[in-house]
Formats: structure tokens, C-alpha cells, sequence
């Protein structure tokens, strides 16, 4: 897996794809960009507006003391 921050357009590249794998489309969900294979495994997320997004992850999160689930917006 290969991180990459970019912080002037503030975009957040995770790669976890392997050299073999090709990119057949991209699906947005919000501020994440997922590009997909073929039969629709993620090859590479691109987040949005990290800073702001990576913020309220680690707000959310650290709000939940049970450690369950917590959905980021």
C-alpha cells in the first residue's frame, strides 16, 4: 500500500494495487474517489478534501469510547 498527500490540492492518494492490476472505472461516494477493476475491487482511493475529512474521522473515533462502528460524513 502506497500513502501519498498532496497538500496543495489537500487530496489523499491511497494505492493498493499491485502491477498487475488494470483500472476499469472510478465510482464517487462523496469526498472518495474509488477507482475499481473490472469485477470491482479497489485499486486506488483518492480522499477528498483530506485534511477536513481525515479531521472528522479522528473526531468521530475518538468520540466513541465502545469502539464500534462510526460513520464518517
Amino acid at each position: 500500500m502506497k500513502l501519498r498527500y498532496d497538500k496543495d490540492e489537500d487530496i489523499l492518494t491511497i494505492d493498493q494495487g499491485t502491477a498487475g492490476d488494470v483500472i476499469d472505472h472510478a465510482e464517487e461516494m462523496g469526498p472518495v474517489i474509488a477507482h475499481l477493476t473490472a469485477d470491482g475491487r479497489p485499486v486506488l482511493l483518492e480522499i477528498l478534501d483530506a485534511s477536513d475529512f481525515l479531521s472528522a474521522a479522528i473526531r468521530a473515533i475518538t468520540a466513541r469510547a465502545d469502539g464500534d462502528g462510526v460513520e464518517v460524513r
